[in-house]
């Protein structure tokens, strides 16, 4: 009987031990300086919709941030697809949450080009699932304006790749891009001015295989 006893007591303090291993650690407060309303683009590669968030140097909206959205909604797949800028405007929000890669619904309203500049409602209040954190960047410790350029790569599937330019002090630009086949192409390039044209950054990128520019942006980094 002892011996059985002690089986079990023997059970029982391993799954307690295995439980407490397994417990995720507790994450820090959210910072109340990073709720607000956090516009973003929609981006489009084949059925998949990304999210990219529209930042800027102040915050809350310091961030380089992609996200994969899970979208059913086959209009909106359609909608990002078929135009060249879609932008939402969720309801307030605290950014922290996909700064540390959790899975969040939204309720956004979806613009046809950009929300705050002269943007078509089209959908309101519609629920968006963010489901994978691609890439985070903080924009506590950029470099002074140049005109050399760097690019983060992310790559979501075997053969795809999306190029994200880090954001230098002003005057710089944000730009993504999408290629399908990298072969040998450059993260780092100098272009003719701190802020180059579209055209010659997709010059750039010309060799690199089948590609799809996804966003670009100056006006909102003129001035730190």
């Amino acid at each position: 009987m002892m011996r059985v006893l002690f089986f079990f007591l023997l059970i029982a303090s391993v799954s307690f031990f295995s439980v407490a291993e397994s417990t995720p650690e507790e994450l820090p407060p959210l910072d109340p300086a990073y709720v607000g309303v956090h516009g973003m683009v929609l981006l489009n590669k084949s059925s998949g919709i990304f999210a990219y968030n529209l930042s800027r140097y102040q915050k809350p909206h310091d961030v380089q941030l992609l996200y994969k959205l899970d979208v059913k909604n086959i209009a909106l797949v359609q909608l990002v697809r078929d135009n060249e800028m879609v932008t939402i405007k969720p309801n307030a929000f605290n950014l922290q949450r996909l700064m540390r890669g959790e899975k969040v619904a939204l309720e956004a309203d979806v613009y046809l080009g950009h929300f705050e500049r002269d943007g078509m409602l089209v959908y309101e209040n519609m629920t968006l699932n963010f489901a994978e954190q691609l890439y985070m960047r903080k924009l506590d410790d950029i470099k002074p304006s140049s005109n050399q350029q760097e690019y983060d790569v992310v790559t979501y599937r075997k053969n795809n790749k999306i190029y994200i330019h880090r954001l230098q002090q002003a005057p710089s630009y944000d730009h993504v891009i999408q290629i399908d086949l990298s072969a040998g192409c450059l993260t780092k390039f100098n272009t003719a001015s701190p802020v180059p044209k579209r055209n010659e950054l997709q010059y750039k990128f010309y060799n690199c295989g089948t590609m799809k520019p996804l966003y670009y942006e100056t006006e909102n980094f003129v001035k730190n």
